[in-house]
């Protein structure tokens, strides 16, 4: 049962609800069927790459059938609730209790209690043991995976690394255990051998009388002491056609993914570790991908998407190659933060040329001390020299980006975030006249600075709100100019967010007392209640510092220390170190870091990152640890 036209009628944006997209996919029913959930609304979610690429990757498959589910806005639930509409997926129309298996994509850790909601609206029970052995599997993935442990009492198993590495090789598996009959226990327990699959009830946790993880071991045999991320040495496969929405999305634009994982080691970043290493698209591979995405949805933009676009080896080269079909259509190409570097400066300029916009710039912190912590590799002089340039090339709009509550910040960093935003406004007045001739605007923006697993920044302590919120003071009573706006993160969001990011499976009873209080919409200012979720850690006596604000030691094991993403932890470790000392490491293509990826780099991947010969770079760096403490790619 869907929701009919009078329910819909009662509901703000009614589009969310009834599918019927140009290029949606529609199969018989008597294929795996497999949902695709995104805990968060339509709009979020058909922005989503992943989305988009994996739907139709899995839909590529003749024996399979992809759905889309997302997750109903708050006017929506209440009138699914009262009518008894179940969820539903938005191809068919049907109950996801009546399809095979339910992936749900973990993006972002407040989206965590808007799975439990939508399990129940499903008709199921939250906790994978209470649920019935015709219930879907529970599955789950994407950036927040690589720390499953939070979820690992309500979804059955996490699927860790590239999409499209081992998924064909799941739903091989699911098709024969559909076909052969079994328990979900056999198949899972066939599954977990497969790279990147992570079964938690094969696993159990003890901690020691500190609070901390004394062991993880399996409880089945069998199953790997340690779960291999999936990995896709090569960027093979991206759709020929996207999903077109029926509403206004966050972004309407064809996305094009120049390239997975980063080579520059920002310290900060866990999607610069998660993903590495940096494996490209061809120039040819991309024009030909934006012109056939261009024909197949009319969109009028196209975002080059990539942790750090510019280090693209044929950047330059392929800007001209996309302008050459985009211009004469009149469709844009919009970039994200980068570098302002002389590629980037070149590129923007050109590309601005059938719709110019702001520009946005992420030093992340004002301070070169600081910038050198974060190994940043960006000095003050260019962050200012390249507001001149991109002036100079007729903009007059530029967003900064920063964090507070970096690791070993003081006041003097912080205020240094506004005395930047102050200078990158006065570069704008030492512009002849005649090149002043629109008013100058600079937004900036902080970020309440969360760590996150397989960074080298997963052992540092996270300021309490109080502490965010001050330097938030502070920073904004060091912009005087009025051409600079500001605007901060929500500070006790992000606490939250940082237990849940760094949290064990003790977390999970949290999560679900947060659910059951009425927790949803967590990432949504209106709709997050902080005191709902410090009562949900009263409730589950658990202590919400112990999760933020204590320091890790260097030896103590972390909840996700048994994912091999084949990043040495002593790598990360000699990372940290560095980063008390403010001591800068080179990218990846100037010199090997020897992070534990080095193999896959010199021998699995194209174009290669970089050459160097690694006895040198033991020699010069040191990083070379313990071979049992790989952690990932």
């Amino acid at each position: 049962m869907k929701l009919t036209d009078p329910m819909l009628l009662r509901v703000e944006k009614p589009g969310r609800y009834v599918g019927g997209e140009v290029n949606a996919v529609i199969k018989e029913k008597n294929l795996t069927r497999f949902g695709f959930c995104f805990p968060d609304t339509y709009e979020m979610g058909m922005s989503h790459l992943g989305l988009q690429m994996l739907y139709f990757f899995m839909n590529r498959r003749p024996d399979v059938w992809c759905e889309r589910v997302f997750m109903p806005w708050v006017d929506t639930l209440d009138v699914m609730r009262e009518e008894g509409v179940p969820l539903y997926a938005l191809e068919s129309g049907d109950a996801v209790r009546d399809l095979d298996i339910l992936g749900f994509t973990l993006q972002y850790e407040m989206t965590f209690t808007n799975i439990l909601v939508m399990l129940e609206l499903g008709g199921m029970a939250v906790r994978s043991a209470d649920r019935l052995e015709s219930d879907p599997l529970i599955c789950a993935g994407g950036p927040c995976a690589t720390n499953p442990e939070p979820l690992a009492d309500f979804i059955d198993f996490f699927y860790i690394g590239d999409g499209e590495a081992t998924l064909d090789i799941v739903l091989d598996a699911y098709a024969a255990h559909k076909k052969n009959g079994g328990t979900k226990r056999d198949f899972l327990r066939h599954i977990s051998i497969i790279d990147g699959v992570y079964v938690p009830a094969f696993y159990d946790v003890t901690y020691g009388a500190d609070g901390t993880i004394a062991d993880f071991v399996p409880n089945t045999a069998g199953v790997p002491a340690r779960v291999k991320r999936a990995f896709l040495p090569k960027l093979d496969f991206f759709p020929d056609r996207f999903l077109v929405p029926l509403i206004e999305a966050v972004h309407n634009r064809v996305a094009l993914e120049l390239a997975r994982g980063c080579m520059r080691g920002c310290r900060f970043c866990q999607a610069g570790y998660i993903y590495r290493p940096l494996r490209e698209r061809g120039v040819d591979e991309l024009v030909a991908q934006a012109q056939t995405l261009l024909s197949a949805t009319g969109h009028e933009e196209i975002s080059l998407l990539s942790l750090s676009a510019c280090d693209h080896s044929a950047f330059g080269t392929l800007v001209d190659a996309l302008l050459a079909v985009t211009e004469p259509e009149r469709v844009s190409i919009s970039l994200p933060s980068t570098r302002l570097d002389a590629a980037f400066l070149s590129a923007i300029e050109k590309t601005q040329r059938v719709r110019k916009s702001s520009i946005t710039v992420a030093p992340e912190a004002g301070s070169q001390r600081m910038r050198d912590v974060i190994n940043k590799n960006l000095t003050q002089d260019e962050i200012l020299d390249g507001c001149e340039q991109a002036y100079r090339g007729g903009f007059h709009k530029i967003k900064l980006y920063f964090m507070a509550g970096l690791p070993f910040e003081d006041a003097a960093d912080v205020a240094a975030i506004g005395t930047l935003a102050e200078q990158v406004v006065e570069r704008y007045y030492t512009l002849p006249y005649e090149q002043r001739k629109k008013p100058v605007a600079v937004s900036v923006s902080t970020a309440c600075f969360v760590p996150k697993p397989f960074t080298p920044f997963q052992w540092a302590a996270q300021s309490p709100p109080e502490t965010f919120e001050a330097q938030q003071r502070e920073v904004k009573a060091n912009i005087k100019r009025k051409q600079i706006s500001y605007r901060y993160h929500d500070a006790k969001t992000a606490f939250i967010e940082g237990a849940l990011a760094r949290g064990d499976r003790r977390i999970g009873a949290v999560i679900e007392a947060a659910y059951r209080a009425g927790a949803k919409f967590d990432g949504w200012s209106e709709h997050y209640k902080h005191d709902t979720w410090l009562d949900a850690f009263d409730t589950a006596g658990v202590d919400v510092n112990f999760y933020t604000t204590r320091p890790r030691n260097a030896d103590e094991i972390f909840p996700w220390d048994f994912i091999d993403l084949g990043i040495r932890k002593s790598f990360l470790l000699d990372e940290w170190k560095r980063a008390q000392e403010a001591k800068l490491s080179p990218n990846c293509r100037d010199s090997c870091a020897a992070c534990g990826l080095e193999n896959k780099c010199h021998n699995e991947i194209a174009p290669v990152v970089s050459t160097q010969p690694k006895q040198d770079v033991k020699s010069t760096f040191g990083f070379f640890g313990d071979e049992r403490d790989l952690i990932r790619p």
